[in-house]
């Protein structure tokens, strides 16, 4: 029941920035941004006290970790990567011309 008085909270809270941010319009850009990021923040701290909020933050976490170990290709494996690619492209594209060039050829030898 706690969770969801707090969850329950972040959201009326964030939905009340954003419909304040909207209503003065005629206040200065910079204000209306920081009170927005400011409400966001509170509303974010809120949700991440109740259960799934505290899932979600762990989710992160681990994904962080799981980022950290990501072996990245090196500048020279992604050039070979890339032209690999480029050239597969070409070659399929040629054998498709080649496949509409013949059935336009058969087509047309067969309906004159």
């Amino acid at each position: 029941m706690a969770d969801n008085i707090k969850l329950v909270i972040a959201v009326v809270l964030m939905a009340s920035a954003i419909t304040l941010f909207y209503t003065y319009a005629e206040y200065s850009n910079l204000l209306r941004v920081l009170g927005l990021l400011a409400a966001t923040g509170l509303s974010l701290f809120i949700a991440s006290k109740s259960a799934i909020g505290g899932a979600a933050l762990s989710y992160v976490r681990d994904t962080q970790v799981e980022v950290r170990k990501v072996v990245w290709p090196t500048r020279q494996d992604t050039v070979r990567t890339t032209l690999l690619v480029i050239v597969m492209v070409m070659v399929a594209a040629v054998m498709l011309w080649a496949v509409d060039s013949l059935l336009g050829w058969a087509v047309r030898a067969l309906t004159v």
